[in-house]
């Protein structure tokens, strides 16, 4: 038979995925290697699924999304994050990570780089080589809080760049980018002509510092913004997220969305109306209760003398292994076994990032607290064989 299409068969597999499937056929495992948050979603989100599915909410919707829930976004947008767009420049799509798709598909062609972040969430480089670009690492360094350097950033474009993409809070590293960076990533973009992808769906995941949309200072229509009701809301499997751009833009992603998905489902938009509208205090208590368990870790390391760097956002810590003599992949793999716990590989998130391991904190206390024991010891014992 014919090969499969190379656009595919060469995207490696998510070392995140990769360990899930490994730890699915093991018992007691305790994850910490998902970003999936344990709560369940909110009652009155799904109080109004089940009301959209009783008053017939079950056909196609538009391309690009409900005219209400698009409507009832552009005003969120413009209250939280000071991004001023019409309901026609928002396109709702299945899930942030169809939203980033979507955003590159839209802007860029083969033959075109786009810059990355590295460490970075490794979805980003796939979706780039499925339409032949390129992508190149700009390095966020532990030493800089992993905040971008826009000189190094500045030294990697060339005539064929298209975009720069960014993500604050950032997945894995947690830091959250302050404003005279973003503004300065900003400047760049306009220096240099280019689109600036923001991925910003941990947005209201923040401990320390603030959260900054530079959207808010874009008159130009070069931001693509991109948002989910994923991490806030514990809405992953409802798969709905949404993109803020020109309207110009949104009428080529529907053209992208009906090539590919349709539309977004119609009960999962009702419920995202009632997550926007509804009450937020959930969404307080879930951070605050992620907060503690991002202290929690830190205490238990620091006690056994481990280096681990603290987030300001996001639930994600990176840490350091780099003194174990393991490699991200072996480290991970070697843990589950001993202890059960499933972290992610710090490879799957760039070339650099081998010395580190990612550890999700967005899970029960007991199991965080758990779990970072048993990492602590394993890794003392790891020394001590050393």
């Amino acid at each position: 038979m014919k090969p499969l299409s190379d656009n595919v068969v060469k995207i490696p597999r998510s070392g995140i995925r990769g360990i899930m499937d490994v730890a699915e056929q093991m018992n007691d495992v305790i994850h910490l290697e998902v970003g999936q948050p344990h709560y369940d979603t909110p009652a009155h989100i799904k109080e109004a699924a089940n009301k959209a599915l009783q008053d017939g909410y079950t056909r196609y919707t538009p391309n690009a999304g409900l005219p209400s829930l698009r409507a009832l976004l552009a005003d969120k947008l413009r209250r939280v994050n000071g991004i001023k767009v019409s309901p026609e420049g928002i396109a709702v799509t299945p899930g942030g990570v169809f939203a980033c798709a979507s955003a590159l598909f839209t802007i860029a062609k083969a033959g075109d780089q786009v810059l990355l972040p590295e460490p970075g969430w490794p979805n980003y480089s796939f979706q780039t080589r499925v339409i032949g670009v390129e992508p190149v690492y700009y390095h966020l360094n532990p030493s800089a809080g992993f905040l971008p350097d826009l000189d190094e950033m500045r030294s990697l474009i060339n005539e064929r760049t298209r975009a720069i993409l960014i993500n604050s809070p950032s997945n894995p590293c947690g830091s959250v980018f302050p404003e005279p960076v973003l503004r300065g990533i900003l400047d760049l973009a306009r220096e240099y002509d280019l689109y600036l992808i923001s991925d910003e769906v941990y947005e209201d995941i923040v401990y320390e510092g603030k959260h900054y949309s530079p959207g808010a200072w874009d008159d130009e229509g070069r931001v693509l913004t991109v948002f989910s009701f994923s991490k806030a809301y514990a809405m992953t499997g409802w798969r709905i997220g949404y993109v803020a751009t020109t309207e110009e833009i949104c009428k080529n992603f529907s053209k992208f969305s009906e090539s590919m998905v349709s539309c977004v489902s119609s009960v999962s938009q009702k419920a995202a109306e009632a997550a926007i509208t509804g009450p937020q205090d959930f969404v307080a208590a879930m951070v605050a209760q992620y907060k503690r368990n991002r202290d929690i870790i830190m205490s238990i390391f620091a006690g056994a003398g481990i280096v681990a760097y603290k987030p300001a956002g996001a639930f994600y810590m990176l840490l350091d292994i780099g003194d174990t003599g393991l490699d991200s992949y072996a480290f991970t793999l070697k843990l589950l076994e001993a202890k059960h716990v499933a972290v992610a590989p710090g490879l799957t998130f760039g070339p650099r990032s081998d010395n580190y391991v990612r550890i999700s904190f967005c899970k029960d206390e007991e199991s965080v607290v758990e779990g970072a024991r048993r990492i602590a010891d394993f890794i003392s014992r790891l020394y001590v064989r050393g």
